[in-house]
Order: C-alpha cells, then sequence, then structure tokens
C-alpha cells in the first residue's frame, strides 16, 4: 500500500510585542527584562516612545528582530498601538508543507512588567479555546503583586463602564470567570487578522475605555473575549494616567464621561441616535448639578466638556460606520456579560461603608453639646436675649439706630439687591450695597411680614453667639466644661451686646457667624462641604461688616500659606464675597472713594470715636457699656471707672496670654495675633469717616472689629483655662464673673430706657401717606428736620417711606450733591422761609406730594428753624395741612406732580442678569455646602443575643 500523504504540521504561533512607553524610565527596564524572562519569548518587539524626554530610550539597543518607533508627544495609547503594528514584520506563508502561523499582537506599557509564564499562560489559552481572539492577563499592584488592580471589565445595562474587579487582595476567588465583554489594553493578547479586521482602537477613544470598545466590538463580529488568571502582568495605574504625572479629577471625570456618551452614540438604534444627541448637553446640566450636591465640584467641567465634545468633536458617525462593518451578530450575544444591577448596587455600598469606616473610624469628639453643658449655655443666652429685649416680643418691626422696617414685599426686597435703579433719595442707578442680598434672604425667610425677620435676628442673637462660640472652642480645648466658659464669654462681650442696642444690625449677624466662619475655615480642608460652607459665610459677615474685608482677606491668605498641601478647597473661599462687591467696588473707585467700600451697611448713625483704651478693653462705644452714664452723678467716671473697667478685663487678658506658655501655644499664639489684628482694625475704623450723616460725618462701626478681637481673646484664653492644673475652675469662674459685671448696665438698657430700638408696627410714615402709596407707590414725601445748630436736614421717602433695604452707602458717602440733591436742597431751604422763590417745577419734577416738617431736638435753634419753616408752608396756598402725625407736622401739595423714573430697560436687564449671576455662584456654593454623608446600615442578625460571640475586647466608639 502506498502512504498516505503527509498532513500538514500545525505552525507555532507568532507573538509581536508592541511595548509603548512615555516618560516611562522609573519601569521601562524592569519591563523589558522581565521580556526577557519569558519562557515563551515573543517572535517581534517594537518598543514605541511617545516623546519621552526622561531619557529613557536615548541609549536604548535594539536588534535583531526588536525595533523602535518614535511619536510626537501626546499621542494615544491606541494611536501608538497601531504605529507599532505597522511596523512589525507580517509572517510569510510557507512552502506549502506548513500553514501560515497564527499572528498575535501583545500590548504593553511601559509599567506592564510580565511574570516569565504570561505570554505562555496566554497562548495555550488561546490555542484551546480558537474562539477566542482578545485575551487579558490578571492586572497587580506593581508595588503589591497579591493586589489586584483589574481583571476583566464590563458596562452597566446603560452604557457605563466597570471593572469586574478592581483593588482585591488577589485568593484567587475570581479565577473561575474567564468568558467576559472586554479586557483592560494593557497585557492584552490580540489576534492580528482581527486587530486589522476591527481597525484597532477607536480614534475617538484616546484613553479609557478603547481596549473595552473594541472587545465589545470583537464579540459583535462572532467571536470571544476571556482573561487568563494565570497570566499575570503589573500595572502602575489606570489607563487615564498613562504617561502623565498627575490626572485632576475634573480631566479624570471628563475621559471617563466624554468615553461613555461616545460609546453610547456609537451603539445606538438608529432610530434614537437623535434623541440621545439632543439630550447629551440637558443631561450633562443636570449631572453637574448633582455632582455639586455630592460634594464633586472639580467633576462639573469634566461633566460639561465631556457632552459638549461629543455633541460637537464629531468622531461618532465614524464609529458607527466602522462597527456596522464588522458586525455579525445583534447586542443579546453579550446581553448576559453586561454587570446587573444587583452587582452595581454592591459596588456602591462596599464604596460607601468603606467611607463610613473612615468615619465612623476619627477621633471622638472632645465634648459632647447634649452632655457636657452646651445645651445649657445656649438656653441661659436665650433667656438673657427675652429679659434684654422683652419689648420685642411680639413685635413686627423694629426701628432705632440703624434700623428701619424692611419693604413689606419679597419682591421689593430683591428688586433692591444687585445693579439697578434705587429709589432712595431722589434716586439713582447703581449697585446696591451688599448687605441689601442678605436682607432679602432673611424676608425672604418670614416672607408674610420681611420686617420680622430682622426682631428675630435681634432676638436670636445671644443664643446663636453661644452656640457658635461652643464648637469653635471645643475645637481647640479638651476639657469638656471649657466650651461652655468660651461660650459665655463670647456671649456677653460688649461688642454684642452694643451692637443690638444700637440697632447695627450687621455688626450683629457678623458677630453671630465670625465663629462658625473660623470653624469652617479650619475644616475646609477635610471637604468641599466644609469649604463651600465658609464661602458662604464669608461673604455674609463681608456683606454684614465690610469693615472686616481687611481682616477676612489676611486670615484666608494666612489659611492658604499654613495649609498650603490642602489649599485647593480654600483658595475659593473669597468667590461669593468678590461677586457681591465687585460692582459696588468698581462704583466706589470710579467716584474717587475707594475707602466708602467700608461703609456701614444700614442707617446711617452718629457713632462716637471710642479711646485706645476702650477700645483694647472691647468697649465700642465710649460709655463703658452703659457704666459712663450710671456713675456720672457719682464724679467718678473720669479716674475710677477706666481701672474699674481694666481690672474687670484682667482675668480674661491673664488667662490669654498665660495660654502661651502652654504645651498649644502656637493655637494660642494664633487666636492673640487673630485678636491683635481685630484691634488694629478697629483703631483704624475710629480714624475713617465716610459716612454723612445729617450736616456732619460718622466713623465706622469699630464693634465689628472688635468682635474678631473678642473671639481671639475668647480662644486664647478658653485655651489657657485649658492648660492650667487645678485652679482651672476657679479661674474660669472668676473670669466669666468679672466679665459678666463689666456689660451689667448694657443688658439692663431695656429695662433703664437707654436703649435705641423701639417696636413698630412696620409703618415709617403716616396713614395717610401710606394711603395714598396704595395707589401710587412712588409718590415722594420730602422730609425736613430741623437740626441743633440752625440747619435743616432733607431727605426724600417715596411711597410708604425708606427702607432699610432701600439704603445704599453710594448715597450716604457720596462726596458731592448730585443735580436732582441740589435741587432738592434748594427746594426745602426755600419751603422753609418765605421767599419768591416757585416750587412747583421742582415739586413737579420730584414728584413731590408731601412734606414733613419732623418736630426735631428740643434745642433753641433747631425750635426757631421749626417754627420758621411751619409758618412759611402753612401760609403758602399751594400746601394744605394734614395735621400732627407722630413724626411731625404733614403737608400735602395739591398740584399736580410728574411720575418719577424707575430705570431704563437696560437698567432692569442687567439687574436681571446680575440676579442670575448671583444665584448661579451662591446656589452651587449652597449645594456644595449642604452636607452628604452614608446612612448607617444596621447588620441584622437571627442569633441570640447570648450566643452571639463575646465583645469583651472589641474596641468600644462613642456612638
Amino acid at each position: 500500500m502506498q502512504p498516505s500523504p503527509a498532513q500538514p504540521r500545525s505552525a507555532q504561533p507568532r507573538v509581536t510585542a508592541v511595548l509603548v512607553t512615555a516618560n516611562g524610565g522609573e519601569h521601562l527596564d524592569r519591563t523589558l527584562d522581565a521580556l526577557v524572562a519569558q519562557t515563551r519569548h515573543p517572535d517581534n518587539l517594537v518598543v514605541v516612545d511617545v516623546g519621552s524626554t526622561d531619557g529613557s530610550t536615548a541609549e536604548l539597543a535594539l536588534g535583531g528582530s526588536a525595533g523602535l518607533v518614535r511619536l510626537p508627544a501626546g499621542r494615544p495609547f491606541g494611536e501608538a498601538v497601531a504605529a507599532g503594528e505597522r511596523e512589525a514584520p507580517t509572517a510569510e506563508v510557507g512552502d506549502g508543507s506548513e500553514t501560515a502561523p497564527d499572528e498575535w499582537l501583545w500590548l504593553l506599557g511601559h509599567d506592564n512588567a510580565p511574570a516569565p509564564t504570561a505570554l505562555a499562560e496566554m497562548l495555550s489559552a488561546v490555542e484551546i479555546a480558537p474562539s477566542v481572539v482578545v485575551a487579558g492577563p490578571k492586572l497587580v499592584d506593581t508595588d503589591d503583586p497579591s493586589r489586584i488592580r483589574a481583571f476583566g471589565e464590563t458596562t452597566t445595562r446603560g452604557g457605563r463602564s466597570l471593572a469586574l474587579v478592581q483593588d482585591e487582595l488577589d485568593q484567587g476567588q475570581h479565577d473561575r470567570h474567564t468568558d467576559v465583554m472586554g479586557v483592560s489594553a494593557a497585557g492584552m493578547l490580540v489576534r492580528r487578522s482581527v486587530w486589522r479586521e476591527l481597525r484597532g482602537f477607536d480614534p475617538a477613544l484616546p484613553d479609557v475605555d478603547a481596549a473595552l470598545d473594541l472587545c465589545i466590538r470583537a464579540r459583535l463580529a462572532g467571536h470571544r473575549v476571556a482573561v487568563v488568571p494565570e497570566a499575570r502582568v503589573t500595572s502602575a495605574g489606570p489607563i487615564e494616567e498613562f504617561g502623565r504625572k498627575r490626572v485632576s479629577e475634573g480631566r479624570r471625570v471628563r475621559l471617563h464621561r466624554q468615553a461613555e456618551l461616545h460609546r453610547r452614540l456609537t451603539y445606538a438604534p438608529a432610530g434614537l441616535l437623535w434623541l440621545h444627541w439632543l439630550l447629551l448637553v440637558p443631561t450633562a446640566v443636570v449631572r453637574a448639578l448633582g455632582h455639586l450636591v455630592a460634594k464633586h465640584p472639580a467633576a462639573v467641567t469634566g461633566e460639561l466638556a465631556a457632552a459638549l465634545a461629543v455633541a460637537f468633536g464629531g468622531g461618532v458617525r465614524r464609529a458607527r460606520a466602522n462597527a456596522a462593518r464588522t458586525r455579525r451578530v445583534g447586542w443579546a450575544a453579550i446581553e448576559p456579560l453586561r454587570v446587573s444591577w444587583r452587582r452595581v448596587h454592591e459596588h456602591r455600598t462596599t464604596s460607601r461603608d468603606v467611607e463610613l469606616a473612615r468615619v465612623e473610624d476619627a477621633p471622638i469628639a472632645r465634648a459632647s453639646f447634649l452632655g457636657d453643658g452646651g445645651v445649657w449655655v445656649v438656653l441661659a443666652a436665650a433667656v438673657l436675649s427675652v429679659v434684654t429685649l422683652y419689648p420685642l416680643l411680639g413685635s413686627p418691626a423694629v426701628t432705632g439706630g440703624g434700623l428701619l422696617p424692611l419693604s413689606t414685599s419679597v419682591g421689593r426686597l430683591w428688586q433692591n439687591v444687585g445693579y439697578g435703579w434705587h429709589s432712595i433719595g431722589t434716586g439713582s442707578t447703581g449697585p446696591s450695597d451688599p448687605f441689601a442680598a442678605v436682607l432679602a434672604v432673611l424676608g425672604s425667610i418670614t416672607a408674610w411680614s420681611p420686617s420680622t425677620s430682622v426682631v428675630v435676628v435681634l432676638l436670636l442673637a445671644f443664643p446663636l453667639s453661644a452656640l457658635g462660640a461652643w464648637f469653635v472652642v471645643r475645637k481647640v480645648t479638651t476639657r469638656t466644661w471649657v466650651p461652655v466658659v468660651g461660650a459665655a464669654l463670647y456671649t456677653i462681650a460688649p461688642t454684642l451686646v452694643g451692637a443690638v442696642t444700637t440697632g447695627h444690625l450687621g455688626a450683629v449677624i457678623a458677630h453671630v457667624l465670625l465663629p462658625w466662619l473660623v470653624l469652617a475655615v479650619l475644616e475646609a480642608h477635610r471637604s468641599w462641604a466644609w469649604a463651600s460652607g465658609a464661602s458662604l459665610l464669608f461673604a455674609v459677615v463681608a456683606a454684614s461688616a465690610p469693615s472686616l474685608l481687611p481682616v477676612l482677606l489676611v486670615g484666608w491668605v494666612v489659611s492658604l500659606a499654613v495649609g498650603w498641601r490642602r489649599a485647593h478647597r480654600r483658595v475659593f473661599i473669597p468667590v461669593p464675597a468678590a461677586v457681591l462687591f465687585l460692582p459696588l467696588v468698581l462704583a466706589q473707585v470710579a467716584r474717587g472713594n475707594p475707602l466708602a467700600v467700608f461703609a456701614d451697611p444700614g442707617v446711617p448713625s452718629a457713632t462716637r470715636a471710642p479711646s485706645a483704651l476702650q477700645l483694647a478693653i472691647g468697649q465700642p462705644l465710649p460709655d463703658w457699656s452703659g457704666w459712663l452714664p450710671a456713675t456720672s452723678p457719682l464724679g467718678l467716671a473720669a479716674t475710677v471707672l477706666p481701672v474699674a473697667m481694666a481690672v474687670l478685663a484682667l482675668p480674661v487678658v491673664l488667662l490669654a496670654v498665660g495660654a502661651l506658655l502652654g504645651h498649644r501655644w502656637a493655637v494660642a499664639g494664633a487666636a492673640l495675633l487673630l485678636a491683635l489684628l481685630g484691634y488694629a482694625t478697629a483703631f483704624g475704623a475710629t480714624h475713617l469717616t465716610v459716612t454723612g450723616v445729617g450736616s456732619t460725618s460718622t466713623i465706622v462701626w469699630p464693634g465689628s472689629a472688635l468682635s474678631v478681637m473678642a473671639l481671639g481673646i475668647v480662644l486664647a484664653a478658653s485655651i489657657g483655662i485649658d492648660v492650667l492644673p487645678r485652679t482651672a475652675p476657679a479661674a474660669a469662674l472668676v473670669a466669666a464673673v468679672f466679665a459678666g459685671v463689666a456689660v451689667t448696665p448694657a443688658f439692663a438698657a431695656s429695662t433703664l430706657g437707654d436703649t435705641l430700638l423701639q417696636p413698630t408696627t412696620g409703618r415709617v410714615l403716616s396713614a395717610y401717606v401710606n394711603a395714598e402709596a396704595q395707589a401710587n407707590p412712588d409718590v415722594g414725601t420730602i422730609v425736613v428736620e430741623p437740626q441743633t445748630d440752625g440747619s435743616l436736614a432733607v431727605s426724600l421717602e417715596r411711597g410708604q417711606g425708606s427702607t432699610l433695604d432701600d439704603q445704599t452707602t453710594l448715597d450716604s458717602t457720596a462726596l458731592r450733591l448730585s443735580r436732582s440733591g441740589a435741587q432738592l436742597a434748594t427746594l426745602a431751604g426755600n419751603l422753609a422761609s418765605r421767599s419768591g422763590y416757585d416750587p412747583e417745577p421742582a415739586l413737579r419734577e420730584l414728584g413731590i406730594s408731601f412734606v414733613l416738617l419732623d418736630d426735631g431736638p428740643s434745642a433753641d435753634a433747631a425750635q426757631q428753624v421749626h417754627d420758621r419753616a411751619a409758618g412759611a408752608i402753612g401760609q403758602d396756598a399751594r400746601f394744605t395741612s394734614i395735621g400732627e402725625t407722630t413724626s411731625g407736622r404733614l403737608f400735602h401739595y395739591e398740584g399736580d406732580v410728574d411720575r418719577v423714573s424707575t430705570g431704563s430697560a437696560a437698567t432692569q436687564a442687567t439687574h436681571v442678569l446680575y440676579l442670575v449671576v448671583l444665584g448661579v455662584v451662591f446656589g452651587a456654593a449652597a449645594l456644595l455646602a449642604v452636607p452628604t454623608a452614608p446612612r448607617r446600615r444596621r447588620a441584622t442578625s437571627n442569633v441570640i443575643e447570648a450566643e452571639e460571640p463575646a465583645t469583651t475586647f472589641d474596641e468600644e466608639r462613642d456612638e
């Protein structure tokens, strides 16, 4: 018999290793050595250098079947692999005695050092499974090979890519799963013919999901993808970090989201493609808000950039055409390989448990608010507030000092915010005070009666100050009772009492919020919630007390310098305040009066400057917290009172300075520097006169800066008490008692009738004017008030009268009268005296229908001016006397007047645009400031308690 012809021998698979490097000097030598150590060597090696500048490939000697390709820097991994594949030689077909060998591409990065048997294991796996055209190894950590970096990839039902295994300890628990949807590019073994058929990686996926997309297209072409658990390859990081020193959070989000959106459009049915495209940008906006709520502000720009890049960047049409060209099976073929929602939920739960464990393992709080006296000091402050301000209880509004009622509608409150028309005086167009935004928010809380919010703030000032001080003192002390002392000292500070009794609402708000601001800045490095909360508090404090701007900015700069390693969150703290103040700053600079930015908001009121000694003791007024009028009959005010007040302040000062001798001297020193900065600002405020009050000018209220000094002194004194040995309780008691005695008359101001605050119904002008204002909201009332020096103070009220939110420092700090202001002054002067002046043109142009002659002070010169003005106006036939009102004598002008302008269309559009900007900036900050935390998941057990494992040696945790 003739022997049968010999069967052709199967050829050995041919492997070309494509090694991509980009500044990989730290890993490249190790990877090359690992290739040399392979038990099954690759037949060819192509090294692709992507613009390396570290010299890692400068002296690379390659010969024989190895080659080197150089590409410019910045080229993606997929393009580098394609260049290497083109450079690699193609296997030749034999003479007929053997078939053409299989060709495979082995894709490696400079950090992918394979184990000695990695290539052999993968070739064995594909040899016994011919349908597998893409195989992937188990990627392990470069420094800890026992930890899995990545092992297989898949997608959710919504298309989001997900690693099947990531950052887990390798115990062989996943080795039984080999059939997967996709594998990582690092270490991928792919049949060369399939690579060419699929045209390699999608150019529109330069980094993230390029390998996953290739594997999905391979499966849709009828092939299989598998992982080989026996093959191990190292990896130093995800693909988006390849060749980069650092990848920001925003860039990482953009890369992943852009890849997901691109794949979504590529795989979408033709009928739904336009719907997906139209929803790209709207969905991105909604997701950006979600990132803000989830405290990931850096992801906002990445989310929006990804949507815009996919929507208008192109690449989808080519990707869809390429996928359709090679597709052989439907999506049902890979549906079983998608990850289930249950698995996604387990992944999220695991991540949440890790975060919860981190929160639970944080240091235990030093003091409990409920158990260590915090709640009691707040309640005591609330009782003190009720006793001190009992006349305000039940009152819908308050007036006096720097206070007026607010507008009666929320819409009017917000109309006075930002750039626009302001009706105060003769009316003007310009920016409002930043404090107007604070008032608008407060008034919106009690929308049914906006002025009630001011009463509530005054009543809650003392307990809220105690609450904030308790928490910030707890931050710097260890003894559980010390925060109670610190809270008490800060609550009874003369600055707060003086601000409340004189109606400086902005100073009251600043005093209340300063402890929270300090606490938020200290914690800002921990989370975006704290940082955003600090930015909001910074803006509110600055708007309420502009004189604190230097202190706030210095404190911010110091916090950046001290915590420079984590300064990325603190750096944005002043942004909301800058948006609030920028229009006003530009307006004041344009007027040549930049220092007017520091003027106090609210009703201008004359403030007498305290001495340097009074400032050092924390007295914002020269009346020594009410002791001066109480002791003046004794004749001891000039000599004894300063000494007595200094002695009363001495215990707190000694404790504060003594804290420098303890082991926490650095924190105490920082607190004392804060106090010194507050004192310097208060001293400067007493020498800054930018606000006009009648015919004179007044200083900036120094109490806000003294609140900063008080907080610094209290923090340092609390640390001093905390580090004292056995005498700490006695020292704390003496300091608190002495401080309480120093401000006792101030707290009794309401009882003694020395307070400027007066409860009111919210009506500024008489009922007659109010009735007229119902029909004509812009009706004008000229108010003429005699002065003690024989002059007249004149103002123009619109509608129901000036309100607190109407006030603007652009008017109170004006360096010169406007044309309409001069016209108003001329009109008032001639109305108050008999002359040949015809007031009708001015009355008509200014829209004035009423004249209110205020009773004025009881001085002889003022009474003479009052009587002369009453006679002159009363004898003018054009005016009808309405009669006496609670504010003075009212006259009605019987002639016709013009309707005043309320601003042009451009002004109104600018006002709306500015409100939108404020809404975006503060809305984003508010969303970030809302705290989010994982909910505690409590495990349930069916085991009887007695049979459960003993917990004797478990670590205790204070819940």
